[in-house]
């Protein structure tokens, strides 16, 4: 348990169902709009992808537990075809973040940690970049600047950000740098 009274673990198949709490909440970022339901979310095709069959060949997940075991936060990377992008689209090849945290967890390093995590998980399945839309006006958008995630493509009002991830190194080469 880290001193900010979580833990953080790898996200399974019996997350789905918070995983999808999660992506209504990222849908839902803004309280002065109109909350989107989570029954339109999973109906509609470019939200439901993000969490539909989870976990996929590929998926990566993270999820943080306050010490009773209960799910406060998570983070997960998935990637989409040209043919089914995500909002922060860029490439094959680069998995798309989502991510979200509880209200009452909010602004006690749940996010940082959730990221930091899914990004060092990402550099050890090899990945170079990361990805991920976030509209301007949503908070956390200076959490991914502030952790490295610059603009790429620019919406009416979201962006497409990218994070490019340290080279993976290997551990016998550490091994030997102490």
């Amino acid at each position: 348990m880290g001193e900010g009274g979580y833990s953080l673990r790898t996200a399974t198949a019996d997350d789905v169902g918070f995983l999808t709490d999660m992506l209504v909440a990222a849908v839902n970022w803004d309280p002065a709009r109109e909350a989107v339901s989570r029954d339109r979310v999973l109906v509609d095709r470019r939200t439901a992808h993000y969490v539909e069959g989870w976990p996929r060949p590929g998926d990566l997940g993270v999820v943080a537990v306050e010490p009773g075991g209960s799910p406060v936060g998570a983070a997960w990377l998935r990637l989409f075809g040209s043919d089914d992008p995500g909002y922060g689209f860029v490439s094959e090849d680069v998995p798309e973040l989502s991510m979200g945290v509880l209200p009452l967890w909010r602004g006690r390093g749940v996010g940082r940690a959730l990221l930091t995590e899914i990004a060092q998980r990402a550099v050890e399945r090899g990945f170079a970049r990361i990805c991920l839309s976030v509209e301007r006006a949503n908070h956390a958008r200076r959490l991914y600047t502030a952790e490295g995630f610059t603009t790429v493509e620019s919406g009416p009002d979201s962006d497409t950000m990218v994070m490019v991830l340290p080279e993976r190194r290997d551990r016998s080469c550490r091994d030997h740098e102490s």
